[in-house]
């Protein structure tokens, strides 16, 4: 179960990196075209969008450290993976039901199987 818990967390902190890049860098490409933006909605909220990917930028960081220190892991892990949770019960509730599945059910499930294990 440890096993499965250290490659939950792991997934959870490569989503925030994927989330990151997705933000910061591909905006007015890639996640123009997923979200169905126009160029000018686009344009309008790049700024705001790459200061959300630092955002899921430090989350992974955080979990990428927690997986790197050794007997602090659980309080660590448990400290991000909460953030996860919370940001993506709010932006599941605020913005859109998607982000339930995609940010805060995985956050759950590392949770979960962290306090398992």
């Amino acid at each position: 179960m440890r096993t499965l818990a250290l490659v939950l967390v792991a997934l959870v902190a490569l989503l925030h990196l994927w989330f990151l890049v997705l933000e910061m860098f591909l905006w007015r490409t890639r996640a123009r075209r997923a979200f169905g933006m126009s160029e000018a909605q686009a344009e309008a909220t790049a700024v705001l969008a790459q200061n959300q990917g630092l955002y899921n930028g430090f989350l992974a960081a955080g979990l990428a450290w927690a997986l790197l220190s050794g007997p602090e892991l659980l309080a660590r892990a448990t400290f991000f993976l909460a953030c996860v949770l919370v940001a993506g019960v709010f932006g599941g509730v605020t913005v859109g039901r998607t982000i339930l599945y995609v940010q805060a059910l995985p956050a759950a499930l590392a949770l979960a199987a962290l306090w398992v294990a």
